[in-house]
């Protein structure tokens, strides 16, 4: 099974990160959650969701995981401004490995200059931004390009989300 990677702070979207993470652990693969500080209790910013983080930033390499996973909210946009979180997500980017990034998640892609010539989405306040980034900005449910990235626009698009996510850990 995969060791996913997942980056994240206070004010992430709830079910942007329960949903998805319920999805692949229930099919057996391991998800860490990566914050500044191990140990910390992160709470999303509609309050459903408190998560103690597994991991420090610090304590951790890309290199140890087989996937990417970014939930959305304003934890993507906090997260952007740590160069440690743009390198830890450029590299996934940079070597192919699965990445999964939905809402405001493609702004810490957006940060690592990641997304040139990728067909991807994301919610509809960050699309302009995507363009910018030479994305090819489609507004659906969910895109998958290049059998790598895996982007979705809101809550609406998580069961098309899941879905292509798991294919991609099932190849």
């Amino acid at each position: 099974m995969s060791k996913i990677a997942c980056v994240m702070t206070s004010e992430f979207e709830d079910v942007e990160y329960t949903q998805p993470n319920d999805a692949f652990t229930k099919e057996g693969h391991e998800v860490t959650t990566i914050e500044w500080e191990a140990g910390k209790q992160v709470t999303g910013k509609q309050g459903q969701a408190t998560v103690t983080i597994d991991a420090s930033i610090d304590d951790v390499k890309p290199e140890d995981f087989d996937a990417l996973f970014i939930p959305g909210g304003f934890s993507p946009d906090q997260l952007r401004g740590d160069e440690k979180f743009v390198q830890f997500a450029k590299h996934f980017m940079d070597q192919d490995k699965p990445v999964f990034a939905i809402c405001h998640g493609p702004q810490l892609l957006i940060t690592a200059k990641s997304l040139e010539g990728r067909t991807a989405t994301g919610f509809k306040s960050i699309a302009v931004d995507m363009e910018y980034a030479k994305a090819n900005y489609k507004d659906q449910e969910v895109v998958v390009c290049q059998n790598q990235l895996v982007t979705s626009r809101q809550p609406d698009d998580i069961p098309a989300f899941n879905r292509e996510a798991m294919k991609l850990l099932e190849a």
